[in-house]
Formats: structure tokens, C-alpha cells, sequence
């Protein structure tokens, strides 16, 4: 069995990350995408809870085959991808894991907890769009996935809720949540998906 690890805030999911997830998936033939909301990442603050951020990741993958939603970082004091890695490994040995990351986030790495750990335990998809440039650590095994480029912001749609409208980036289920439960000081919306 062959899964990868996504990791990130999530906050909110949206359609990209599910774009990238279902590529990933398919060009290197994974059993599963495996989206790991962070609870308390230690380089990039959150505006919502975790609980609600596994929702709406559950939310969004409803019905995709080899999509998958872990909340195995839900209760740490701090989300260092390591710890996630080791438990998942443990959990089971027999599976071939890759960590599917961004261009952006991979390029500082060097910066992650126990990096050196980290680019001994895993392979790496690294989600670029063509022509970005980022340095590979030595050791680091990594598989490229050159992807088309979507201008999608977790900031300006959390900005789009917050003054009432409903972007077209956020699949329907997640967009309802997100006004179900009044996050992102979201408003009354002029439109719903």
C-alpha cells in the first residue's frame, strides 16, 4: 500500500488542495491521500479551531475514493510532522509513505523539527508550478509534481466570509459549515453555492 501525508492548517480546505490531493493520487498510482490537519503548527498561526478544520477536510473529501481525513495530531501541544510520520509508521509498518507538500513549505524544511529526521523517513511530493526553483537537502528523496497554477488564498477567502460572500474556490458542503457556524466573522452571504 502506498499513501501520502498531507499536512497543513487547512483553514479553510478548498478546492485546490483537493485538485492537488486527486493529482497526486493518480500520477504516482496512491492507494490514499491521507490530509492531516495541523492542531497547533508551529510556523503558521491558525484562525480556527481544530475540530472544525477536520470537518470541513471531512466535508470536502465526502464520496473520494482514496481521500482520507486523520485527526491524529488533534490533541498534541505542538504539530511537528516527525511525530505524525512515526506514529503513522508505526501504525503501519508495511505501508510505503510520501509526504505531499507544497514548493513554498518544502523550501524551508531546513527550518522543520528534527528536519534531518524528517528527509530520512520519507519520500516527498512536492507540489511546484513550472519553473519554481527550490534547493533539495541532501538525502531528501523527491518525486515533483508540476501543477498548473491556481491563485486560490486561504487569507482572501477567509476575507471573502468575513464580508458576506461565498468564494467559489470552497466546495458547497465546506462553504455551509463555514456559515452554519459563523467562522471567519463571516456575514450573512449574498449568494449560496
Amino acid at each position: 500500500m502506498k499513501r501520502a501525508i498531507f499536512g497543513g492548517t487547512f483553514d479553510p480546505i478548498h478546492n485546490a488542495h483537493l485538485a492537488v490531493a486527486r493529482e497526486a493520487r493518480d500520477r504516482f498510482a496512491l492507494d490514499q491521500v491521507l490530509f492531516v490537519p495541523a492542531a497547533t503548527p508551529p510556523h503558521k498561526p491558525v484562525n480556527t479551531g481544530f475540530a472544525h478544520r477536520a470537518r470541513m477536510a471531512e466535508l470536502a473529501i465526502a464520496g473520494e475514493t482514496g481521500l482520507a481525513v486523520s485527526r491524529i495530531e488533534e490533541h498534541r501541544e505542538q504539530s511537528y510532522s516527525i511525530l505524525t510520520i512515526e506514529e503513522l509508521r508505526a501504525a503501519d509498518p508495511g505501508c510505503g509513505f510520501y509526504f505531499l507538500i507544497g514548493a513554498d513549505a518544502f523550501s524551508e524544511i531546513e527550518t522543520w523539527f528534527r528536519w534531518r529526521d524528517v528527509i530520512r523517513a520519507i519520500g516527498f511530493i512536492v507540489v511546484s508550478r513550472p519553473g519554481h526553483v527550490y534547493d533539495i537537502p541532501e538525502g531528501a528523496r523527491v518525486a515533483r509534481l508540476e501543477t498548473l497554477a491556481m491563485d486560490v488564498s486561504s487569507t482572501r477567502i477567509r476575507r471573502e466570509f468575513a464580508a458576506g460572500r461565498v468564494p467559489g474556490e470552497v466546495p458547497g458542503p465546506v462553504a455551509r459549515y463555514i456559515l452554519d457556524h459563523g467562522l471567519y466573522g463571516c456575514a450573512k452571504p449574498d449568494r449560496m453555492p
